[in-house]
């Protein structure tokens, strides 16, 4: 789930090496910490929080497969 994050995010930045994901796994749920460039935030959220939601959600239908529930945070 990480990588599906990971590749997302360098497509839509300007600095895809600032990317960096972080996964915290629990028994039942994934937490999927998203780190870009400050420059960057705005890309990655999108107006209104578009993307970001359309990120979650992709991540979301992977995540079915394998009866997870996976949060995905925007940090800075």
């Amino acid at each position: 789930m990480g990588e599906l994050v990971k590749i997302i995010a360098k497509s839509l930045v300007d600095n895809p090496s600032e990317v960096s994901v972080n996964e915290i796994e629990g028994e039942h749920s994934l937490v999927i910490e998203l780190k870009v460039a400050a420059d960057d935030m705005g890309k990655v959220i999108g107006k209104q929080g578009r993307i970001a939601k359309a990120i979650r959600t992709l991540v979301k239908a992977a995540a079915t497969k394998e009866n997870k529930k996976v949060i995905v945070e925007i940090v800075q």
